[in-house]
Formats: C-alpha cells, structure tokens, sequence
C-alpha cells in the first residue's frame, strides 16, 4: 500500500508553504502577538478566500470536499509558520457540524458564518457533565482550556452522562462572558468556559465523540510536526553557521549527532501523523489508535526536538529577539492540547486492552 502523498496533495503541500512563506512571516507574527486582537483577521480571511476552513467540508455544504490528509497536509504549514490564526479549531468545527448535518442535526445557522470566516469557534475537549432534559441537552462544569472561547460565538465540546456515555455538542458562546487567560503560545487565546445547567445542540453520540477526539489529536500532533520540522531546519543553519574554535559547530560530532536525533524525530512525527490522517480519512478500524499514537510520539517527540534545537542554537536561542521561542511556544500548546503524551498512553491502552476482551488481534 502507497502512504506517500499523491500529485495533489503535493500541490496543495508547495501552494500552503509559497503561500505562508509570502504571507506569514515571523515578523507578522510578531506584530500579531503584540496586536490586542485575538488573531491576525486579514491573514485569516485570505485563508478563508483559498477556502482552507472548509478544506474536508463536503461540497454540497460549501466546502472543498477533500479530506483529513489534505486537512493535516494544511496544519503541518501552520505550524511551520506558527500563523496567527483560528485555523485549527475552525476546521475542526466545521467537520463536527458536517457530520452531524450529515446525521440530520440542524446546525443553528452556525456552519456557513464560520465557513465565510464571519464566525469564529471556540474548542474544548474535556468532557462536561451532560444530562438529558426531556428533548434537550443540559451541560454542567468547567472546561478545560478552550481555543479561541473568549471571543466565540459557539464552543464545540463533549459531555458526559453519569452512566459515562459521551456525546459532542455545540455552546452558544455569547451566552456568557468568557475571560481571556495567559497561555504560553501567545499567538492564540484560551478561556474557562462555565456552564451551569447550559442548554446545548446535541450533534452526536459516542461516534461523534470519539471522531472529534480523534481528529483533534491528529489536527495538534500535525502542528507540532510542521512547528519540529522548522526547529530542525533552523538548527541545522545555524550549525552550518556559528563559528567556534575556527570551525562551524555543525562539524563537531556532538552537534551532528544531536541533529540526526532530530532528524529521526521528526521523520517518526511525519510518519505517525499522515498514517493517522489516512486511517481517519479511510474510516479505517485503527483510527482511534492510530490518532493516539500519533499524538504520543508527536508529543514526545517535539520536545525533544525543540530542546535540541534550543541546545544548538545555545544562548542566542532563549533570547526574545530570536524566532525559536515562536515554535517553542506553539509546541508547548499544541504538546497538551487534546490530551498530552500521558493522557494518550492511557487511551491506547484501554483501546487495546478493549480489543484483547473482545478476543481481537492487538498487533
């Protein structure tokens, strides 16, 4: 079986990157975190006119009608450029709202404002409480750290029943006040949303909730691949360039080595996450697994590499002035969001364990 990526997806590949290279310098990144804006508007309504949201969205509800690997193909360039933007959580939402449009379920006017970029989506993945009230959904707790919540208009989400039943569902964020709170990746914006007893749409049960998380872990292990991939490319300049005792550090055998280290990291991340785009996208009975494992070795893997890459770059790399804290900073995020590596080594093995119960093949 062919897993590299076909002639479009290449396209596409070479399209994002010549586009973000072009439109999403450090420097804008830069200015973006210093903007009181949540996110660079105009660098995200030019995504939104490439129709980069809706890229895994069916056609017949204006979208591009691709697919999760040309989705993970996108945020591998994102991260890359560590770009200012809703991009992650707006995809994510509208492939909750697909599917559940798919299922039937009306989508309160949601998917075309976010579609147009006129809307923006907050996400939160840890569960809430969730209780049936007759023909409604009520949803009570606190999230955890949800993307972009302070200034959504809806907040996608799972709940749990008391019986431990999950089921996805969609806020109406401006309902409530939603504070902004400090994250380390300076470029998003991250809010506590408290919800008491809260009327939701339902727009699935535990298949529902299973594919957002799945789709979640993959969307931020792709990230932290493209955010690696660039740490790596920076290290390895700088190496060819910095100068000691007569000679570039990138010739002594400590520094090659600790860059081939890198190297393999961040050939095991690309690996992991367009497998797990593939077993998604295919529908394919190792999905969940295969999303997890992605998100585990992504998680380790690129704090490995962004340590390393700090190592090479010595002194010069903690500074504010130097690009690396950007990638630094989105991997840190990215590493947690969706479950960290410990979370997802727990959820690998209540999946497999599961399949041994069922008398199934784990290898």
């Amino acid at each position: 079986m062919d897993f590299d990526l076909s002639e479009d997806q290449l396209a596409l590949q070479e399209a994002a990157a010549r586009f973000l290279d072009e439109q999403c310098p450090t420097t804008r990144v830069r200015a973006a975190m210093a903007a009181d804006e949540a996110y660079d508007r105009e660098l995200w309504m030019a995504m939104v006119d490439l129709g980069w949201p809706g890229i895994a969205v069916p056609e017949s509800l204006g979208g591009l009608g691709l697919g999760t690997v040309e989705l993970a193909v996108l945020l591998e360039q994102t991260g890359a450029h560590v770009a200012p933007t809703p991009f992650l959580q707006e995809a994510l939402t509208l492939e909750a709202l697909a599917a559940a449009a798919d299922r039937g379920v009306a989508d309160a006017g949601w998917l075309d404002p976010i579609l147009l970029g006129d809307s923006v989506a907050g996400l939160a993945w840890q569960p809430v409480r969730a209780e049936r009230d007759g023909a409604r959904w009520l949803l009570s707790g606190r999230t955890g750290p949800a993307l972009y919540a302070p200034i959504a208009d809806v907040v996608i989400l799972p709940g749990r029943e008391d019986d431990g039943a999950e089921h996805l569902f969609a806020v109406n964020a401006k309902a409530r006040p939603i504070a902004a709170e400090p994250a380390m990746d300076q470029t998003r914006q991250l809010g506590w949303v408290e919800l008491d007893a809260t009327p939701s749409l339902h727009l699935g049960e535990q298949d529902a909730a299973t594919a957002f998380a799945d789709l979640g872990a993959l969307a931020h292990a792709a990230e932290l691949l493209g955010a690696a991939d660039r740490a790596l490319a920076m290290a390895v300049e700088y190496a060819k360039e910095r100068v000691q005792f007569g000679r570039p550090i990138g010739s002594f055998q400590a520094v090659k080595h600790r860059c081939a280290d890198m190297l393999v990291d961040v050939e095991g991340m690309r690996s992991a996450v367009y497998y797990a785009a593939w077993c998604i996208s295919a529908g394919d009975p190792d999905r969940s697994i295969a999303a997890s494992t992605a998100k585990t070795w992504c998680s380790d893997a690129g704090r490995r590499v962004m340590a390393s890459a700090l190592q090479v770059h010595g002194g010069i790399g903690f500074t504010w002035e130097h690009d690396l804290h950007l990638y630094l900073k989105r991997a840190q995020l990215d590493e947690v969001s969706f479950g960290d590596a410990t979370f997802h080594r727990t959820r690998l093995a209540a999946l497999l364990r599961d399949r041994v119960e069922r008398g199934e093949s784990v290898i």
